[in-house]
C-alpha cells in the first residue's frame, strides 16, 4: 500500500508516478471538453424550447426553460465528467491530449473520486446566472497555476487526485 501523500513531506510524489501534465495540456484538453459541454448545452435549448423562444421573440429569453436547459446540461455534463473519470481517468479532451485523473496517494484511476472531482468542477455551474458559477470557475482553473508542487485545481484537492501524463 502506497503511503499518504498527506502524511509524507510536503514534496512527496508517489514512486512510479508519471509526470504532471502541464498547464498548457491540461487547458487544451479543456478546451475540448467545453465543446462537448457547448454541445450538450445547444442540445438542451432545443429540447426545452428555449432557442426556440428566443428565434420567435428576438431580444428576449424564457427564463424557466433556460434555467431546465442549464440543469439538464450540468447534470449531463456532471454525468459525462463523472463516468469518464471514474472508468479512465480521462475525459475526451485528455484522451486527446494524453493525459489523466491519477490518485495522488498511488496514481491509480480516480474511481468514486472521479465523481467527486466532477461535482467540485461541474456543480457550481449552475449559479452561472448569478455570475458566482463562471468567478469560481475562472478561480478553480487558475489555481493550478499557483499550486505547488502538484498544479492541482480546487477539484483535484477535494477529489486527492493529480492530472498525469498518460503517455507512459
Amino acid at each position: 500500500m502506497a503511503p499518504d501523500p498527506l502524511s509524507s513531506p510536503p514534496h512527496a510524489f508517489p514512486a512510479g508516478m508519471p509526470p504532471l501534465a502541464t498547464p498548457g495540456q491540461r487547458f487544451a484538453a479543456r478546451l475540448i471538453d467545453i465543446v462537448v459541454l457547448g454541445v450538450i448545452w445547444t442540445v438542451a435549448l432545443i429540447a426545452t424550447g428555449a432557442l426556440q423562444y428566443t428565434m420567435d421573440h428576438p431580444g428576449e429569453q424564457h427564463i424557466g426553460k433556460v434555467t431546465l436547459a442549464l440543469i439538464i446540461t450540468m447534470a449531463l455534463y456532471f454525468g459525462y465528467e463523472g463516468v469518464m473519470l471514474a472508468r479512465s481517468g480521462q475525459t475526451l479532451g485528455k484522451r486527446a491530449l494524453r493525459i489523466r485523473v491519477a490518485m495522488l496517494s498511488d496514481g491509480d484511476v480516480p474511481a468514486g473520486q472521479g465523481w467527486v472531482r466532477a461535482a467540485v468542477y461541474v456543480l457550481p455551474g449552475m449559479l452561472i446566472p448569478l455570475l458566482v458559477g463562471t468567478v469560481f470557475w475562472l478561480v478553480n482553473s487558475a489555481s493550478l497555476l499557483w499550486d505547488k508542487p502538484f498544479q492541482r485545481c480546487l477539484h483535484d484537492k477535494a477529489a486527492r487526485t493529480v492530472v498525469v501524463s498518460a503517455a507512459h
